[in-house]
């Protein structure tokens, strides 16, 4: 657990609700928040959460920029909601439906560019897995039931966060050697999209063995930058899922390390 003066300051990325007119409250506002849940799972060992907004509006102009962010806080994760866009990795949107949000798209590339030119740990969640992936070279599938019909349900909109499948593991993974060696284990499944092609330099640490969709993936690089496909802030003990916490607390020892004061320290 950290003491007070030890806790880090971890970005989380914000979730989108663009300006519409036919929503009652708020209305024509483009509103940026944080879902609960993965502040408290980011604040679990103790550490602190922030929501990164973005600095950039339709009419708002600000000399903020989120490299700025990059250099107060110690980490960044980010999370989970809405599509991307195909146009992210040079694809047309195949249905309507799958237009995702080139908005949140532009903004979260160059969080992760700010933070890994930074110096500073990132994690993904959901979303934040694939937009890794986009953001390093990688392709999705726009809708993996229309383009793998042998795939797996991964989305099930009536039992979301409850619809789980089992994951196994890469043995000489560095996901394996944090969850002290374990070959598999249990997670929940919330999403229609995945990767199709793996950004370069990057590495599957697990899939879902019934169809082989990427879950975990990490860069080879210098940098920390690591993902998984399903939702650890959504984890209970009763649906016998993986606990993720080694996971939090890997990502959270890398931001650690990555601290002046941790660097003087050393010296």
């Amino acid at each position: 657990m950290s003491t007070r003066k030890q806790r880090l300051k971890i970005g989380i990325s914000a979730c989108f609700f663009h300006a519409d007119p036919a929503r009652p409250i708020f209305s024509g506002k483009t509103l940026q928040y944080l879902e609960q849940s993965m502040a408290h799972w980011v604040m679990s060992q103790g550490d602190l959460a922030f929501m990164v907004p973005s600095p950039e509006g339709p009419t708002q102009k600000s000399d903020t920029s989120l490299n700025d962010f990059a250099d107060c806080l110690d980490a960044v994760v980010l999370m989970g909601g809405s599509d991307v866009w195909p146009g992210s990795y040079g694809e047309t949107a195949m249905d309507e439906r799958w237009q995702g949000d080139r908005i949140r798209d532009a903004y979260e590339k160059k969080l992760i560019e700010a933070f890994v030119a930074a110096g500073k740990p990132v994690l993904g969640v959901c979303r934040g897995l694939q937009m890794i992936n986009v953001a390093f070279g990688g392709t999705l599938y726009q809708d993996i039931a229309t383009q793998c019909p042998q795939a797996l349900t991964h989305r099930d909109a009536k039992t979301y966060d409850h619809n789980t499948h089992d994951l196994a593991i890469d043995p000489s993974s560095r996901l394996a050697q944090v969850l002290n060696g374990a070959k598999q284990a249990r997670v929940n499944s919330v999403h229609h999209q995945g990767i199709k092609d793996l950004a370069p330099n990057f590495v599957i640490e697990a899939y879902c063995p019934n169809d082989r969709i990427a879950e975990a993936i990490r860069y080879q690089g210098n940098s920390y930058v690591a993902a998984v496909q399903w939702h650890p802030e959504f984890h209970t003990p009763d649906q016998g899922t993986l606990d993720d916490a080694p996971i939090l607390s890997d990502f959270l020892n890398a931001a650690r390390q990555t601290r002046p004061d941790h660097t003087a320290r050393k010296a």
